[in-house]
């Protein structure tokens, strides 16, 4: 790669062993897919966790006295005191848990704990270069936004953060940034939960590849679009998409895909949608507990759940949670939809999600989510999935 005088600086180590650390691994990814030269970005996410792997990168960094050059938000950990009192957290487990959150305070990091930072704590806007990890995080930049990153690992994405620059290959350029299939969606998309089958079926049909959707006439809301994203780019590897006339980088299909419109198609019907449905299925009857919000709910999502749940009460053998953010809790306890959750026997928890060591209490009991994404981590024995609607029943009838 060529370097300029200030990234050699960095790479040999004259600005800290931290940020050597942070270009030594953002030269090797650039050499590995053969980048000319780094570019500036604007900001990034780190996809952190409460686990052993992202500890020892972050404190690398935090150790060698590096600091986020650009704001550089994180993904969920969780609250060590909160779920200590109810699941007796292991020591060792609280403490890496507690040592990853340390690391980042101490590299500057905006403390989010949020896997959905593109709508609250750390939003870039059309046409910037970022750095941003995480499964819906991605392509939701790319294609709703129409900002410019890769599919980046958490520890490339702190790296990016941490010397403001990653390198320009990938998305970043415009000739990677053409879909590669065209998918002709026929199934009719009523809700939030067909969008995440939508994403479901597309991530697994496709693989790595940008689709390109028509079909879709109705302008999807961000639910909708947050749940395609998430799943698209777990079923699969898709780090952006197209909807032309909708998302904002294409109004047309010859746009999309650059002029060069492959032969090859896929068809999405209903029966597709409810195929996928069946696949995700490990079991039925009986739960114990029920896991919304993977990706973080939003305060709509929060609201609906709320209007479901006034004056019903969960089954007493079912524990019913909702993940969100520090932020959006706070505005639904204004509002008051945390209190009527809580008062059926619900709860909203913040700054974790399924994929987190605290959840393992459940590892030999059987969940219900709406989230396949939240299934694909099976945290706990079996699962069923369905849209809220069905989720919210089966906490209150103790079964789906």
């Amino acid at each position: 790669m060529n370097l300029t005088k200030e990234e050699e600086k960095m790479l040999n180590g004259e600005v800290g062993d931290g940020v050597r650390s942070a270009m030594e691994l953002l030269v090797a990814i650039g050499d590995a897919f053969d980048a000319e030269k780094m570019i500036p970005i604007s900001r990034a996410h780190a996809a952190s966790s409460g686990q052993e792997g992202d500890l020892y990168f972050v404190e690398l960094l935090a150790n060698g006295g590096a600091e986020c050059r650009v704001p550089t938000s994180t993904n969920p950990v969780y609250d060590i005191e909160f779920f200590h009192k109810l699941f007796k957290i292991p020591k060792d487990e609280a403490n890496v848990a507690q040592r990853v959150m340390k690391a980042y305070e101490k590299v500057g990091a905006i403390l989010s704990w949020s896997c959905v930072p593109y709508l609250t704590d750390n939003i870039p806007l059309y046409g910037e270069t970022v750095a941003f990890s995480e499964s819906s995080a991605t392509p939701y930049v790319n294609s709703v936004i129409g900002a410019k990153t890769n599919r980046e690992a958490a520890q490339s994405a702190l790296a990016a953060g941490v010397v403001g620059r990653t390198p320009e290959y990938g998305l970043h350029l415009k000739e990677n940034r053409k879909g590669t299939l065209l998918v002709k969606v026929e199934a009719r998309l009523k809700d939030s939960f067909d969008y995440t089958l939508l994403g479901q079926f597309v991530g697994h049909a496709i693989g790595y590849g940008i689709p390109v959707l028509t079909g879709i006439r109705k302008r999807p809301n961000t639910e909708e679009l947050i749940n395609f994203c998430a799943m698209s780019n777990t079923s699969g590897a898709v780090s952006m998409f197209y909807i032309p006339g909708l998302t904002v980088e294409a109004k047309t299909i010859a746009e999309a895909f650059q002029g060069d419109i492959p032969s090859e198609e896929v068809t999405v019907t209903d029966s597709e949608l409810k195929n996928t449905l069946k696949e995700l299925q490990t079991t039925s009857g009986r739960i114990d507990f029920v896991m919304l919000g993977c990706p973080h709910y939003t305060l709509n999502q929060i609201a609906e759940v709320a209007r479901l749940l006034t004056g019903k009460k969960i089954h007493k053998g079912v524990s019913f949670w909702i993940c969100s953010s520090s932020t959006t809790k706070t505005l639904a306890q204004r509002m008051g939809y945390v209190e009527t959750i809580e008062r059926a026997g619900g709860a909203v928890v913040v700054d974790t999600c399924i994929d987190e060591p605290c959840w393992t209490v459940y590892k030999n009991q059987v969940g219900m989510t709406d989230s396949p994404k939240c299934a694909y981590y099976r945290r706990f024995k079996d699962v069923a999935v369905g849209g809220l609607e069905e989720c919210v029943q089966a906490a209150i009838e103790g079964k789906n």
